[in-house]
């Protein structure tokens, strides 16, 4: 029986992007970043709608090239790391007070490859929940905040909209700039592709800040003075034993009462000083979003795919962050678990059209 077209939910979508980041940061090895980004651009094209945010992906790829770019830039331009010498460029002396900084210098190939695995991890990273801002409808992303949180949630939202805005205002100027005729300069093109994207920009960032203001985004709550008192000091001492406990879970020199059980005492009261927040928030969710099993099945996959990559950190960690000095390998089981991140192109859905476009 064929599943009828509906919108995934917008967690599972970022479940699934930050499991496959969380393993492109326990890694440097330039395959399997390659892999995790094409598992992204493949989910990608599989599942994303014809919706605004959908065609924002490209700009994160893009970005992920550039970020790249930029690293090696770096690495050729401080210079300074020993080994195999592939272009002899000159020394520039710096000041006897710059130590350890040097400028150009020998080109070797450890510097270049250095810099290609570390721009590489930061990039998959950014092109990852760039899948995820391409997937997700941000709109109903902020249904699932909870009632504490909901206006730091609708900054978020307003926030990572951005992108796929951006590339709506520059989609639709271009076409129009193709149906005109003006200025043929390269100066000329430039004044008139940009004015118009920044216009556009604002006229949505001043309609979004009065639709926000018509509907009572940020009114303060009808809380007691004690009633927000109890709150603060939930939240702030839950804060102060997450801190505590991540600190002790990371020196292995502190008492181990500190570690475990501060971490999960410092939870339940943040949980409770989020639970006692949300109760003098008043809102409604019109159809609210179902969670059913391709939801669970796009989160699990995530959350496979994450513990996937810590657990290649800690038992291979030659293959997870290999020498440049050496041809990087890869295994079958690292393969395998960034191969799980295919699950959603066959679990989750078929996105709803809405502007009426054909799906091959």
């Amino acid at each position: 029986m064929t599943r009828l077209p509906r919108d995934l939910h917008p967690l599972a979508w970022w479940i699934w992007a930050i499991g496959l980041a969380a393993y492109a940061t326990n890694t440097t090895n330039p395959w399997l970043l390659l892999l995790l980004v094409g598992v992204a651009g493949f989910v990608v094209a599989a599942r994303r709608g014809d919706q605004p945010w959908a065609r924002s992906f490209r700009l994160y790829v893009g970005l992920g090239v550039a970020i790249v770019v930029v690293r090696v830039l770096f690495r050729i331009l401080l210079g300074g790391v020993e080994g195999h010498v592939l272009l002899d460029l000159p020394r520039i002396p710096l000041p006897h007070w710059v130590l350890g900084i040097t400028l150009l210098g020998p080109l070797t190939r450890e510097a270049l490859l250095a810099g290609l695995y570390d721009g590489l991890r930061l990039a998959a990273i950014v092109i990852c929940l760039g899948a995820a801002n391409a997937l997700a409808n941000p709109k109903r992303l902020l249904r699932s905040v909870p009632p504490a949180l909901y206006e730091v949630g609708t900054a978020l939202v307003v926030a990572v909209t951005l992108m796929p805005q951006l590339a709506e205002s520059v989609q639709r100027v271009r076409r129009a700039q193709q149906l005109r005729t003006g200025a043929t300069g390269r100066i000329g093109r430039l004044r008139r592709f940009v004015v118009p994207v920044l216009e556009d920009a604002l006229e949505r960032s001043l309609s979004l800040a009065a639709g926000m203001d018509t509907r009572g985004y940020g009114r303060s709550g009808d809380a007691s003075p004690a009633e927000r008192r109890v709150t603060g000091g939930l939240l702030l001492a839950g804060l102060c034993g997450l801190c505590v406990g991540t600190y002790a879970v990371l020196d292995h020199t502190t008492p181990r009462w500190l570690a475990t059980p501060m971490v999960v005492v410092g939870l339940v009261l943040c949980i409770a000083g989020l639970v006692s927040a949300g109760r003098r928030v008043g809102r409604t969710v019109y159809r609210p979003d179902p969670w059913r099993w391709p939801e669970l099945v796009v989160a699990a996959s995530g959350l496979v795919v994450g513990y996937a990559g810590w657990w290649l950190a800690q038992h291979r960690v030659l293959i997870a962050y290999p020498d440049v000095t050496a041809a990087p390998q890869a295994s079958l089981l690292a393969l395998a678990g960034i191969l799980v991140g295919l699950v959603p192109a066959i679990a989750a859905p078929a996105p709803r059209l809405v502007l009426g476009g054909a799906r091959p």
